[in-house]
């Protein structure tokens, strides 16, 4: 069954994105995440499994002294 997207109605695919969010005293960039991207209008959404993965990241990076944090999801995960 194929996946459509939630927004448009669109074909989701197979990809990876970044993510990004702003923790308030850090940036958090996570490179490489595996995502279903919409062919039509680009949405990104992430697997159940791929979100607990990335809020673990987060929350490991979440006390970094550092402003922005970029790592790679392959070898944070």
């Amino acid at each position: 069954m194929d996946e459509l997207c939630f927004m448009c109605k669109g074909q989701l695919e197979d990809g990876f994105t970044t993510f990004m969010t702003d923790l308030g005293t850090c940036i958090v960039i996570i490179k490489n995440v595996p995502a279903k991207i919409c062919s039509q209008c680009g949405e990104v959404s992430y697997s159940d499994e791929v979100a607990k993965k990335i809020q673990k990241i987060i929350n490991g990076l979440r006390d970094s002294i550092t402003e922005v944090a970029i790592t790679d999801y392959k070898t944070a995960a």
